[in-house]
């Protein structure tokens, strides 16, 4: 029997106790060699799928006749590229080493944002837009695989967070450079400024990706041994496999059945269309439609101001992943993150009130996309036992939600209708109180298999309910006291 002391919320650790100075190091490897990868990678995306919305207000929509709904119906094709283009890898994730896969879509990627400097046509931006969406499928699933491949469950959300500021702070970038590009660069070697913003994203891009096949560690079942040895290997397989994590296992049909007939699996996927569409006001660019109704901006200051919001965004992020990890657990940082957002989202439907409320609502809007780290990390945890579950789940879940966003956007966000989008701000209210609800839903009923511990005895850390995942260095009893007392056999009293 062991006695196991509490540690209080504001003691914050980066590693458990239990966790030794091997692994520490190994760690310390991991985070320098996924995180910021990630963190760029994903920077890059968003940098390079904003740049449409901040294209369209610096001259795009002039130059090339739009008129219409044109904007809106790129931002589906976009996504509709990018929905199609993750239906292979559900079954290729545990087949193909992670370390090519991710870094050839990347390149890939970079192609086609370079491509789209020479558009003349809404139907040659149109099939680029989805070639672009097509290569970015699979990146966010599959960084997530990764996370979940070396990670236990509660350690994923603060790195996914970290990873995760990648997108507000690409779509701050992409503003930034719009405007450079605007002000500096217009008519330079006769192209004009959203041109040429294009081919600074692409020559950011590209490096980035090559990058990828030096650095990424794949999984610990197909690594990439340029920085990775065979012990740090065998430590990370070891200390994943005392936590109840499988490092090993291909996707089956068998796989298929087990999910399918699993209520579990099903929430999980209503769960993330909820997030999905309780955060597609971020993408729709309603923030720089309506910046540019005011009339009183140029191009340029249009462009800067619209990177005002995901910059706030980037501390939304780092607050609710490191407080989901640390303090709150899943559910409760999804509550935090979207009851903020409710609140823009309410003055957004209002509308009639002083333009200092709506700079304000505008403000919290990327609050809504700051847990999407945590719902991934809770997948991972959930299904740690089986990396063809994990793969499959990640991605069809992905998929799902994301195919959802291609068709509700053209309902309730049409851009004749900027830049107050009435049922386009009241559709994503509406969603944002349904995925809280859910969260808690899930908090008292989803709850992950009992760990299997070598030798009976269960880790001192989380017990196999607690809602963060995987295990912690600290439990408390049911009742909130400082210790609980664990016998040998695993069971805790």
């Amino acid at each position: 029997m062991a006695l196991v002391a509490k540690r209080k919320w504001y003691q914050i650790q980066w590693f458990r106790d239990t966790d030794t100075p091997r692994e520490r190091r190994l760690i310390h490897k991991l985070d320098l060699l996924i995180v910021p990868y990630a963190f760029l990678s994903y920077w890059v995306k968003y940098m390079d799928q904003s740049n449409l919305n901040n294209a369209y207000v610096a001259g795009l929509k002039e130059d090339l006749g739009f008129k219409g709904n044109e904007l809106v119906q790129l931002q589906t094709l976009y996504i509709v590229g990018a929905v199609v283009g993750q239906i292979p890898f559900m079954f290729l994730f545990t087949y193909v080493p992670m370390y090519w896969v991710i870094p050839f879509l990347d390149v890939a990627w970079g192609l086609f944002t370079l491509l789209q400097y020479r558009v003349t046509t809404f139907a040659e931006l149109a099939a680029y837009r989805f070639l672009v969406g097509w290569f970015e499928a699979a990146f966010f699933p599959g960084m997530h695989y990764i996370f979940g491949a070396w990670y236990r469950g509660d350690e994923i959300a603060r790195r996914g967070g970290v990873f995760y500021v990648g997108l507000t702070l690409g779509t701050l970038t992409a503003g930034l450079i719009q405007a450079g590009a605007s002000a500096r660069l217009e008519g330079v070697s006769g192209l004009v400024g959203w041109r040429w913003a294009y081919i600074i994203n692409a020559i950011i891009t590209i490096p980035i990706g090559i990058l990828g096949y030096f650095i990424l560690p794949g999984t610990p079942e197909m690594p990439n041994k340029i920085f990775l040895n065979d012990e740090d290997i065998a430590v990370a397989r070891t200390r994943l496999e005392s936590d109840g994590h499988a490092t090993g296992g291909k996707f089956s049909l068998g796989t298929l059945k087990k999910l399918f007939t699993s209520w579990q699996f099903w929430s999980l996927i209503l769960f993330d269309i909820l997030f999905w569409n309780g955060s597609i006001n971020t993408s729709t660019g309603g923030f720089l439609l309506w910046l540019k109704s005011l009339g009183r901006y140029t191009q340029a200051e249009v462009n800067n101001f619209g990177a005002i919001s995901p910059a706030i965004g980037i501390f939304y992020t780092l607050f609710i992943c490191f407080a989901s990890d640390l303090v709150l657990g899943p559910a409760w940082a999804i509550t935090v993150a979207h009851v903020w957002n409710i609140i823009g989202l309410t003055i957004l439907v209002i509308w009639k009130v002083p333009e200092s409320a709506l700079w304000f609502a505008f403000m919290t809007s990327y609050s809504a996309v700051a847990m999407s780290s945590v719902l991934y990390g809770w997948v991972n945890s959930q299904l740690r036992s089986s990396p063809g579950e994990r793969a499959f789940t990640l991605v069809l879940i992905n998929a799902i939600s994301q195919s959802t966003t291609a068709w509700t956007p053209l309902l309730v966000f049409q851009t004749v209708e900027a830049p107050r989008f009435l049922k386009g701000y009241s559709f994503v209210l509406g969603n944002a109180v349904c995925l809280i609800a859910m969260a808690h839903f899930l908090r008292i009923y989803l709850k992950p298999k009992p760990v299997e511990q070598k030798g009976g005895d269960t880790e001192s850390g989380r017990n196999s309910g607690d809602e963060r995942g995987g295990t912690a260095s600290s439990v408390a009893d049911s009742k909130g006291n400082g210790r609980v007392l664990i016998e040998e056999d695993g069971n805790t009293k």
